[in-house]
């Protein structure tokens, strides 16, 4: 039996780093990857360790890849590996490619189905890490920007735990401010219309449906109680409001499939004078200056472009402060990284929370700060429109009951993090193969109609005559189901959910490519032994993928 993918793909470095070491003894370059290449064409895995020994000695790449290539061979001869690596190209500039074996593909089979949780990894060792997302303003429903947030949150938390992180999902409620000034105002002016005033929502002000239906629960709970306006009836709006509404947010966010582990809120932050205590902290560090009447935060001595405002010349504190000691007490926790989701409106805010944590004693590296872009949402080709204080929006509710928790969460996921997002409603409700979602989800559902109907009973690793899956098809499959350890890893990595993705969407395709050309059933039993085991461990990833996602995999469709 040939090494299995891990236990090759680290042999593979190991030889890797002593062809480099004989060859180039003086060179520093010591750290080997081998990547996936994007081409097939390309081989099943690659490195460019040549083009960087070649800057590092001022050769030509092409020329080091082949002296590190020759090198190599022979070490693949001595350690048996030449028939599991019998291919080893270089391409320019530099790259050199490695060919597996058919057989070496083929034996991926057994990897699968004797692992359950195949394609997990250690590689997080444990680390501590809190993902903070979603994190709306408690100021109206949640819209299809915080869907896309929370879908890519969540599956960044799904993901990193099966890499072996230790993760902590955490809401910072924003519940100060004149956003809440604002909303409890609006809210109280709705419950005096309720009493036959004619009102006007304040410029920046909330017109959503939403306030009506709150300021129906108060006037049935307290009648005219409150028509007096007061210092106290202010609070007491403002307060019923954001109660109310992160209550709600709460409850769609379950019913999305996200559930939180902490929630932070900003009010009970500063209460506890936390922010008095960090503040105090950095004044100590000299970090905090007079001017222009307001306390500065020096910023550009930790990289930022121009020093920060954290106490008003009125007093009042400007978001920074609250957000600095936010942060602190995220450290204080015990967290080892944390990361960010935020709207591409907040980029402009990246320099100066990467000084903070600096100011707070740990590396910039220790803070991920990932700029999600927005969705688009349409209708029959007509834009929905989403404007929270005008009230003229669809809700994160109102997408899940048109179209399904599935397609949601999986349409929200289809786009890198940088890229723009289309959410198409009536792709997203087609039960056809035209639908991304459903085209993989049916692939599941197809193999355990094939498997429930071929009546072959089970099938044992030990009894499958694995080289009679030689088709292309098959050959392909068999090289996808290959780099799936690979494609969790590099999502873990790049902190990239559309990855994972990208390749459900492949292995489901080829999948059914491969149906449309080839029985899994037929009358010879070893082969269709040996096609229903690679249909299994293509059911098996495609489930764990999905899962991954926060998307079901369906036995019947």
């Amino acid at each position: 039996m040939s090494p299995s993918s891990p236990e090759l793909k680290e042999t593979l470095k190991a030889l890797l780093k002593r062809s480099v070491g004989s060859t180039f003894p003086s060179s520093t370059a010591s750290t080997i990857r081998l990547e996936i290449p994007k081409s097939r064409e390309h081989g099943d895995l690659t490195t460019t360790i040549a083009m960087r020994i070649a800057s590092i000695e001022k050769r030509e790449a092409s020329e080091v890849a082949r002296r590190i290539v020759s090198s190599l061979r022979m070490l693949l001869k001595e350690n048996n590996l030449e028939s599991t690596i019998p291919k080893i190209e270089v391409r320019p500039p530099g790259f050199i490619n490695f060919f597996l074996s058919e057989t070496q593909h083929r034996n991926i089979l057994v990897e699968i189905i004797k692992s359950p949780d195949y394609g997990a990894s250690s590689v997080g060792r444990g680390t501590k890490v809190q993902i903070e997302f979603v994190s709306a303003n408690p100021t109206g429903p949640l819209s299809v920007a915080h869907g896309r947030q929370a879908a890519v949150g969540d599956t960044l938390a799904r993901i990193l735990q099966f890499c072996g992180y230790e993760v902590s999902r955490e809401y910072y409620v924003n519940d100060v401010g004149n956003q809440i000034v604002l909303l409890g105002r609006s809210l109280y002016l709705r419950y005096r219309e309720l009493f036959g005033e004619r009102i006007e929502i304040p410029e920046g002000g909330y017109r959503g449906k939403y306030l009506v239906s709150l300021a129906k629960e108060i006037q049935e709970k307290e009648g005219d109680r409150y028509l007096k306006e007061t210092d106290t009836t202010l609070s007491f709006f403002e307060r019923y409001a954001t109660e109310k509404i992160l209550a709600a947010i709460q409850h769609d966010l379950e019913a999305f499939g996200v559930r939180f582990d902490h929630f932070t809120v900003e009010s009970e932050l500063r209460a506890e004078g936390k922010v008095e205590e960090t503040l105090d902290l950095l004044r100590q560090k000299g970090l905090l200056f007079e001017s222009e009447g307001a306390t500065w935060f020096r910023s550009t001595a930790l990289g930022d472009d121009k020093d920060r405002v954290v106490i008003k010349s009125d007093g009042s504190l400007t978001y920074l402060a609250p957000d600095i000691a936010y942060h602190r007490e995220k450290f204080k926790d015990g967290f080892q990284r944390l990361i960010n989701l935020w709207g591409p409106d907040h980029h402009g805010y990246i320099g100066r929370l990467r000084a903070a944590v600096s100011a707070l004693g740990h590396g910039q590296e220790t803070l991920s700060i990932l700029i999600l872009q927005l969705a688009t949402l349409y209708r029959d080709g007509v834009v929905v429109p989403m404007s929270t204080r005008m009230g003229e929006f669809i809700t994160l509710r109102e997408v899940m009951e048109e179209v399904g928790l599935d397609a949601a969460r999986f349409f929200f996921l289809m786009k890198k993090l940088s890229s723009h997002l289309d959410f198409d409603l009536a792709l997203a409700k087609k039960q056809s193969l035209e639908n991304p979602v459903y085209t993989i989800q049916y692939a599941h559902a197809r193999i355990s109609n094939i498997i429930a109907f071929g009546k072959i009973g089970e099938v044992r690793p030990e009894e499958v005559a694995y080289d009679l899956l030689k088709h292309p098809e098959e050959l392909e499959l068999l090289k996808q189901l290959r780099v799936f350890p690979e494609t969790i890893s590099s999502c873990a990595r790049s902190l990239e959910p559309a990855t994972l993705v990208f390749y459900l969407q492949k292995l489901a395709g080829s999948f059914h490519s491969f149906y449309q050309k080839h029985r899994v059933i037929t009358e010879d039993l070893p082969l269709s032994r040996a096609r229903t085991l690679l249909v299994l461990c293509i059911q098996q990833v495609l489930a764990r993928g999905l899962s991954l996602l926060g998307v079901s995999a369906p036995d019947k469709m």
